[in-house]
């Protein structure tokens, strides 16, 4: 009976070393595939992104560095995981094995009881056996209980691994996003700071333009004022000697004594007047004013002289011409 129990507690834990060496060796190969595969991940997210952004905008020193740091820890984080599921594995292995022991040692020590109360050793009644077969039937229960709550966890891992891998996934996309925004939103800033620029510059080279312009418009005004000024001061100077002159003549030159007896408002008045002096032997002269036609008769060498005649021709009722005076002259040809 104890040649059997130890046979027994050998299978149990060659079996289990068996089964800890096959977690192990299929954590190792976990970790290595996880190794290989991240990178290759990584390489072709790169690729993809690259592809994908070489028909936008460039993408980032700083943004790529920062995404291969994230991929490093993310396979540093997937390694240390699966040395702590395998660690997990090991001792949970170590765990039913210590149990199996323990289990074995009671049913040894209760065989032993049981056996030290029969009078020979070699007579195991068929209930003792039936129970052992329970006992084995129980145990390999408990193992593939154990083995399917390990597969169960494995899965468990397995899938919050994969959400963790979607979860890193689109928290990438999602920095890639900010960042492609940001880029246009610093690309669209940028075109609108030109735009500004530029549209200031147009404003301020029109304003140039237009006071240039004005400038130029006011220094004609003014040389055009000036020159009316002098012209203007030329003609009054002009004038004014004029006046002189014709002054100097009317005081020093050679006078002639004239009666005037009326101011005609057209040549057709003033000629009406001339010919009914004319008609009566008068000499008329006519002088064109800026009031109108001045009809004289004479000239006469002394005031005296000149005044007979004026007196003649108011007395002269066929004429009448009441208002008739006596003035200075001074020809046109002689002043």
């Amino acid at each position: 009976m104890n040649n059997k129990q130890r046979w027994m507690g050998g299978v149990v834990l060659l079996s289990g070393g068996v089964l800890l060496a096959a977690l192990l060796l299929k954590g190792k190969e976990e970790i290595h595939q996880n190794q290989v595969h991240v990178p290759e991940t990584a390489a072709e997210s790169v690729q993809k992104n690259s592809n994908k952004n070489a028909s936008q905008l460039t993408v980032d020193v700083e943004t790529e560095k920062r995404l291969l740091e994230a991929q490093r820890h993310a396979r540093e984080k997937s390694v240390a995981e699966q040395e702590a599921r395998a660690a997990e594995f090991l001792a949970m292995q170590q765990q039913a094995e210590a149990d199996a022991a323990r289990k074995a040692a009671e049913e040894y020590a209760e065989l032993n009881a049981r056996r030290s109360g029969q009078q020979s050793s070699d007579n195991i009644p068929p209930e003792l056996i039936e129970d052992q077969a329970t006992k084995q039937k129980r145990i390999a229960e408990d193992k593939l209980a154990a083995q399917k709550k390990l597969d169960q966890q494995k899965a468990a891992q397995l899938k919050a691994d994969q959400a963790k891998q979607a979860a890193a996934r689109k928290t990438a996309d999602a920095e890639k996003r900010v960042e492609a925004e940001k880029r246009a939103a610093d690309e669209k800033r940028q075109v609108e700071r030109l735009a500004a620029e530029k549209k200031a510059a147009e404003k301020q080279a029109v304003e140039k333009q237009a006071a240039e312009t004005k400038r130029k418009a006011d220094e004609k005004l003014k040389a055009e004022a000036k020159q009316k000024a002098e012209t203007k001061q030329k003609d009054d100077a002009k004038k004014k000697a004029e006046a002189e002159k014709a002054r100097d003549l009317l005081e020093h030159g050679e006078k002639q004594w004239m009666v005037q007896v009326a101011l005609a408002a057209n040549e057709a008045n003033a000629d009406a007047v001339a010919s009914k002096l004319k008609a009566k032997g008068y000499r008329v002269t006519k002088s064109p004013t800026s009031k109108g036609i001045r009809i004289m008769v004479g000239p006469s060498k002394d005031r005296e002289t000149a005044d007979s005649a004026r007196k003649k021709i108011t007395a002269d009722a066929s004429l009448g011409m009441k208002s008739a005076w006596v003035i200075d002259w001074v020809p046109l040809d002689k002043r």
